[in-house]
Protein backbone atom coordinates (compact mmCIF):
# COMPACT_ATOMS: atom_id res chain seq x y z
CA UNK A 1 0.00 0.00 0.00
CA UNK A 2 2.65 2.97 1.54
CA UNK A 3 0.09 5.34 0.16
CA UNK A 4 1.69 8.99 0.96
CA UNK A 5 -0.89 10.57 3.03
CA UNK A 6 -0.62 14.06 4.92
CA UNK A 7 -3.02 13.23 7.55
CA UNK A 8 -2.96 11.54 10.67
CA UNK A 9 -6.67 10.05 10.66
CA UNK A 10 -7.34 8.27 8.12
CA UNK A 11 -10.70 5.96 7.90
CA UNK A 12 -11.03 4.93 4.02
CA UNK A 13 -8.40 3.98 1.21
CA UNK A 14 -9.27 3.88 -2.36
CA UNK A 15 -7.21 0.38 -3.62
CA UNK A 16 -8.69 0.37 -7.42
CA UNK A 17 -10.63 2.55 -8.99
CA UNK A 18 -11.73 3.99 -12.03
CA UNK A 19 -13.72 6.68 -10.66
CA UNK A 20 -13.35 9.91 -12.49
CA UNK A 21 -10.63 12.07 -10.66
CA UNK A 22 -9.18 9.16 -8.96
CA UNK A 23 -8.61 6.59 -11.25
CA UNK A 24 -5.66 4.29 -10.68
CA UNK A 25 -2.69 3.82 -12.50
CA UNK A 26 0.04 1.21 -12.66
CA UNK A 27 3.07 1.90 -10.70
CA UNK A 28 6.26 0.11 -12.81
CA UNK A 29 6.30 -2.24 -15.73
CA UNK A 30 5.51 -1.44 -19.19
CA UNK A 31 1.96 0.21 -18.57
CA UNK A 32 3.72 2.34 -15.79
CA UNK A 33 1.71 5.90 -15.49
CA UNK A 34 -1.07 4.57 -17.43
CA UNK A 35 -4.70 4.63 -16.09
CA UNK A 36 -6.88 1.66 -14.94
CA UNK A 37 -9.76 3.06 -17.89
CA UNK A 38 -6.84 3.60 -20.35
CA UNK A 39 -6.29 -0.07 -20.13
CA UNK A 40 -9.69 -0.95 -20.05
CA UNK A 41 -10.08 1.48 -23.34
CA UNK A 42 -6.89 -0.91 -24.62
CA UNK A 43 -7.93 -4.20 -23.49
CA UNK A 44 -11.73 -4.12 -23.71
CA UNK A 45 -13.22 -7.57 -23.01
CA UNK A 46 -9.93 -9.12 -22.70
CA UNK A 47 -9.51 -7.28 -19.26
CA UNK A 48 -12.90 -7.42 -18.14
CA UNK A 49 -14.49 -10.44 -20.04
CA UNK A 50 -16.90 -9.66 -22.74
CA UNK A 51 -19.82 -9.70 -20.89
CA UNK A 52 -18.82 -7.07 -18.61
CA UNK A 53 -17.02 -4.71 -21.19
CA UNK A 54 -20.69 -4.78 -22.98
CA UNK A 55 -22.50 -3.53 -19.91
CA UNK A 56 -19.93 -1.20 -18.68
CA UNK A 57 -18.19 0.02 -21.68
CA UNK A 58 -14.46 1.74 -21.31
CA UNK A 59 -15.29 2.34 -17.23
CA UNK A 60 -13.63 0.13 -15.02
CA UNK A 61 -16.91 -1.45 -12.91
CA UNK A 62 -15.55 -1.98 -9.21
CA UNK A 63 -14.54 0.19 -6.63
CA UNK A 64 -12.36 -1.42 -4.26
CA UNK A 65 -11.25 -0.04 -0.68
CA UNK A 66 -10.74 -0.23 2.79
CA UNK A 67 -12.51 1.17 5.82
CA UNK A 68 -11.49 1.64 9.04
CA UNK A 69 -14.20 3.14 10.90
CA UNK A 70 -12.76 3.95 14.74
CA UNK A 71 -16.25 5.36 15.56
CA UNK A 72 -20.19 4.75 14.02
CA UNK A 73 -20.29 6.21 10.12
CA UNK A 74 -23.35 7.49 8.83
CA UNK A 75 -26.44 6.19 7.90
CA UNK A 76 -26.73 5.53 4.52
CA UNK A 77 -27.81 4.27 0.92
CA UNK A 78 -27.17 4.20 -2.58
CA UNK A 79 -29.18 4.40 -5.28
CA UNK A 80 -29.54 1.12 -7.95
CA UNK A 81 -28.74 1.60 -11.41
CA UNK A 82 -31.98 3.01 -12.83
CA UNK A 83 -32.23 5.96 -10.33
CA UNK A 84 -28.72 6.69 -10.65
CA UNK A 85 -28.45 6.91 -14.28
CA UNK A 86 -31.74 9.16 -14.43
CA UNK A 87 -30.26 11.54 -11.32
CA UNK A 88 -26.58 11.52 -11.82
CA UNK A 89 -25.52 9.62 -15.17
CA UNK A 90 -24.07 6.78 -13.13
CA UNK A 91 -24.21 3.11 -12.83
CA UNK A 92 -25.37 2.59 -9.24
CA UNK A 93 -23.80 1.00 -5.66
CA UNK A 94 -24.30 -2.50 -4.87
CA UNK A 95 -21.49 -3.48 -2.22
CA UNK A 96 -19.55 -6.67 -0.60
CA UNK A 97 -18.30 -6.02 2.52
CA UNK A 98 -15.54 -8.24 4.21
CA UNK A 99 -15.05 -7.97 7.32
CA UNK A 100 -11.37 -7.61 8.10
CA UNK A 101 -10.95 -7.07 11.90
CA UNK A 102 -13.74 -6.32 14.18
CA UNK A 103 -13.70 -5.46 17.91
CA UNK A 104 -15.91 -7.43 20.48
CA UNK A 105 -18.79 -5.60 20.52
CA UNK A 106 -18.99 -4.43 16.58
CA UNK A 107 -22.09 -4.03 14.47
CA UNK A 108 -23.56 -3.63 11.47
CA UNK A 109 -26.68 -1.48 10.49
CA UNK A 110 -28.74 -3.89 7.53
CA UNK A 111 -31.38 -2.42 7.18
CA UNK A 112 -34.74 -1.14 9.01
CA UNK A 113 -36.68 -3.42 10.94
CA UNK A 114 -39.52 -5.52 10.01
CA UNK A 115 -42.91 -4.05 9.28
CA UNK A 116 -41.81 -0.08 9.09
CA UNK A 117 -43.48 1.98 6.77
CA UNK A 118 -42.29 4.52 4.61
CA UNK A 119 -43.89 7.51 6.57
CA UNK A 120 -42.43 5.92 9.91
CA UNK A 121 -39.08 6.64 8.04
CA UNK A 122 -39.32 10.29 7.13
CA UNK A 123 -41.18 10.70 10.39
CA UNK A 124 -38.10 8.99 12.07
CA UNK A 125 -35.78 11.25 10.38
CA UNK A 126 -37.57 14.89 10.89
CA UNK A 127 -37.42 13.71 14.49
CA UNK A 128 -33.74 12.46 14.63
CA UNK A 129 -34.53 9.21 15.56
CA UNK A 130 -33.93 6.92 12.83
CA UNK A 131 -31.56 4.97 15.32
CA UNK A 132 -35.03 3.17 16.76
CA UNK A 133 -35.91 1.77 13.67
CA UNK A 134 -32.54 0.33 12.36
CA UNK A 135 -32.00 -3.19 12.28
CA UNK A 136 -28.46 -3.91 14.25
CA UNK A 137 -26.35 -7.11 13.55
CA UNK A 138 -23.59 -8.39 16.00
CA UNK A 139 -20.27 -9.20 13.21
CA UNK A 140 -17.42 -10.93 13.72
CA UNK A 141 -14.02 -11.20 11.74
CA UNK A 142 -14.25 -12.88 8.91
CA UNK A 143 -17.98 -12.51 7.95
CA UNK A 144 -18.93 -10.77 4.39
CA UNK A 145 -22.07 -9.06 3.71
CA UNK A 146 -23.67 -8.23 0.55
CA UNK A 147 -25.53 -4.11 0.41
CA UNK A 148 -27.90 -4.09 -2.09
CA UNK A 149 -28.41 -0.78 -3.57
CA UNK A 150 -31.69 0.70 -2.07
CA UNK A 151 -30.77 -0.56 1.25
CA UNK A 152 -30.63 1.34 4.39
CA UNK A 153 -27.09 0.72 6.34
CA UNK A 154 -24.08 1.62 8.30
CA UNK A 155 -20.89 0.45 9.41
CA UNK A 156 -20.31 0.36 13.25
CA UNK A 157 -17.39 1.82 15.50
CA UNK A 158 -14.28 -0.73 15.58
CA UNK A 159 -14.49 -2.37 12.47
CA UNK A 160 -11.53 -2.85 9.24
CA UNK A 161 -13.37 -4.17 6.46
CA UNK A 162 -12.55 -4.41 2.62
CA UNK A 163 -15.30 -2.85 0.22
CA UNK A 164 -15.66 -4.55 -3.23
CA UNK A 165 -18.42 -2.12 -5.02
CA UNK A 166 -19.57 -0.61 -8.41
CA UNK A 167 -17.40 1.57 -9.61
CA UNK A 168 -20.09 4.96 -7.96
CA UNK A 169 -19.46 7.59 -5.68
CA UNK A 170 -22.92 8.10 -4.91
CA UNK A 171 -23.92 8.27 -1.43
CA UNK A 172 -27.07 9.49 0.09
CA UNK A 173 -26.65 10.41 4.13
CA UNK A 174 -29.60 10.27 5.82
CA UNK A 175 -28.44 9.90 9.58
CA UNK A 176 -25.49 10.99 11.67
CA UNK A 177 -26.28 9.69 14.79
CA UNK A 178 -27.84 12.89 15.98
Amino acid sequence: MNKPVSENNIGESWEISGVKNNVTKVENGIYQNKGLNDLVKQFKGKLLGKENYQRYGEEFPLLIKFIDANENLSVQLHPDDDLARERHNSFGKNEMWYLMDTEQDSFLNLGLKKNVQETEVLQAIENNNLVDLLNFQKVHRGESYFIKAGKIHAIGGGIVLAEIQQTSDITYRIYDWG
